[in-house]
């Protein structure tokens, strides 16, 4: 199903500001796509449009065929969740947080977590090898872990759809490549669809089946890393001189950066 997330001539954005220009595409399901572009190309206003969070000013956004501007905020935590680079915490366990991501599905009158609940935040728990942090508290945790944590949650909402902003950013190579296997990983065995912001155009080439491309509010290209990634696109939209290679080994495509001394040197 090609079309299980679509975006149909979609706007959004701060009129008199920065609105995004009318955007169409496509996303399959259990397709992990990247948004990739330079700051203020307009990658979080599209997933604050997307979530609901700004109001679509044009088109429409589609999910498994319903629209996600028509959706009650209940029914939208049901099908959609968003992780943001900064985790919100506080002084609560692990588990407890993991466990907010039930709070849509709370019936009336209800304000404990049911035997279900709790069955499904372990399920994610270990899914995402957090387990032995369960009572641990939030703001004892390293960021990587708390970017773990944060995906727990979203997951316990059993969305078709997740947003990551940046979900690796600030994050040593380890915990980046933990993360984001494991994000591939959930697209795979779940069909989970993932739309995620990544600055990483390395990472981004790596782990993404497709990349979609952003310029000044925006979408400049949409394709797989091998047609997104290249020389020309790249210079154009970051303005920056690179040079582009392929991965020896994975057969993805990989970004060189050329310093200023270097280019003068030529």
């Amino acid at each position: 199903m090609n079309d299980f997330f679509k975006l149909n001539n979609f706007s959004c954005g701060y009129p008199g500001k920065f609105v995004l220009e009318e955007m169409s595409f496509e996303i399959g399901k259990g397709d992990f796509v990247g948004i990739i572009g330079p700051n203020g190309s307009g990658k979080t206003t599209l997933f604050r449009g997307i979530s609901g969070e700004l109001p679509a000013l044009a088109g429409a956004s589609k999910l498994n065929g319903k629209n996600l501007q028509q959706m009650s905020l209940k029914e939208k935590a049901c099908n959609l969740a968003v992780v943001t680079q900064n985790i919100e915490i506080g002084s609560m366990t692990v588990e407890e947080y993991v466990l907010m991501g039930r709070i849509p599905y709370r019936k009336q009158f209800q304000f404990f977590e049911t035997a279900e609940d709790i069955a499904i935040a372990e399920k994610y728990l270990e899914l995402t090898g957090i387990t032995h942090l369960r009572n641990k508290l939030m703001n004892a945790l390293s960021g990587g872990e708390q970017q773990l944590a944060g995906i727990a949650r979203a997951l316990t909402q059993n969305p078709q759809l997740l947003l990551l902003d940046e979900p690796t950013s600030h994050l040593d190579i380890t915990h980046q490549v933990q993360i984001l296997n494991l994000i591939r990983r959930l697209s795979r065995e779940l069909g989970l669809t993932v739309l995620m912001i990544i600055h990483d155009l390395n990472l981004a080439g790596e782990y993404c089946d497709s990349l979609i491309m952003m310029q000044k509010g925006r979408m400049r290209k949409m394709g797989t890393p091998d047609e997104v990634i290249n020389y020309k696109d790249i210079e154009a939209v970051y303005d920056t001189v690179v040079i582009t290679r392929i991965n020896p080994v994975s057969g993805k495509p990989v970004v060189f950066l050329v310093s200023e001394e270097v280019i003068q040197k030529k």
